[in-house]
């Protein structure tokens, strides 16, 4: 059985994020290192998505240009919502995505980077999947932080996020 995942701000071979603050002073992140912080997030992701499984980065997937390699070793078929970090070009991220998107919807979520604004909502849609805040949140019960620092530094399995929106809007149109 096939699963799709989720997962957001990777941001592979990023030292910078290696560094960042919370608000009371304590590391963002575990590592000290952009190397091990990114074998550590590939063998989290790899521990859960099966070869054939389907994943949704939403968005900061490699900061450092070399670590693109990073991404064929990485089990699944990858989707890019691409992130305000996402800079390289197009054919860059090509050969390890099926496609590249701004945004997407999925199963009345609509899946971006950065949240999108509550007036986007419309009666469409009953969420926002998102990455982009790391390890703040929106604070409204319709926005979905994807995040790693959200997700133990692994892919979120989609019916683990579906769950939640049936629990906090139960009775809500789905497809």
């Amino acid at each position: 059985m096939t699963c799709t995942w989720i997962t957001s701000d990777t941001h592979f071979g990023h030292a910078g994020i290696c560094k960042f603050l919370r608000d009371d002073g304590t590391k963002v992140r575990p590592w000290d290192d952009p190397e091990e912080m990114t074998e550590a997030l590939v063998e989290n992701w790899n521990r859960v998505v099966g070869p054939k499984d389907r994943v949704y980065h939403l968005g900061d997937v490699v900061i450092n240009r070399r670590y693109l390699k990073v991404l064929e070793r990485l089990n699944g078929r990858k989707k890019l919502i691409r992130g305000n970090h996402d800079l390289f070009k197009l054919a860059d991220y090509a050969p390890y995505f099926d496609d590249i998107l701004g945004c997407w919807p999925l199963d009345n979520l609509m899946m971006t980077h950065i949240p999108i604004h509550e007036d986007s909502f419309g009666g469409r849609i009953r969420g926002n999947a998102h990455g982009h805040l790391h390890w703040r949140v929106v604070g409204d019960p319709r926005y979905f932080n994807c995040c790693v620092e959200h997700t133990n530094y692994t892919p979120i399995n989609f019916e683990e996020v579906r769950k939640y929106y049936d629990r906090e809007f139960p009775g809500m149109l789905q497809t």
